[in-house]
């Protein structure tokens, strides 16, 4: 169980780090005609907005496990024991801080007695503003 989770966990870190073939730099342009500014791509342009950065994890990385809605219904939890937590349930939602839920995300469900089987985020651990806005998500999913 722990190697799939290993092997979920490596194919989200290389899905979410871009790695595919370096394409061939462009040529470089004329004197004659400016280069137009080239647009950012869309992870630079996640970087920038910890809102839109948080919303692109929650898509990439939670709804695997806790479904889009964090109903814990997502196609990775048929295979899991215990089931991934319900984001929206009032009773729980209800029951943890903002600093816990930080904590799980960063660090994982272990760091707070809960299922290893929640992986932890530790690229997240430099990214504060971001991880407040995954919480700010978090919170959201109960309303």
């Amino acid at each position: 169980m722990r190697a799939k989770w290993i092997g979920l966990l490596i194919g989200l870190i290389v899905g979410v780090s871009g790695c595919t073939p370096k394409e061939a730099a462009p040529a470089e342009p004329k004197a004659a005609e400016p280069a137009p500014a080239p647009a950012p791509a869309p992870a630079e342009e996640a970087a920038m907005d910890p809102v839109a950065e948080a919303s692109s994890i929650f898509q990439g990385r939670c709804t695997v496990c806790h479904g889009a809605g964090g109903k814990g219904d997502g196609a990775g939890s048929a295979a899991l024991e215990p089931k991934p937590r319900d984001l929206t349930s009032e009773d729980w939602q209800s029951s943890v801080t903002d600093e816990h839920i930080t904590k799980i995300i960063v660090y994982g469900g272990s760091s707070v007695g809960m299922a290893a089987t929640m992986p932890a985020n530790p690229d997240l651990d430099a990214k504060p503003e971001v991880v407040a806005e995954l919480v700010k998500y978090v919170r959201g999913l109960a309303k």
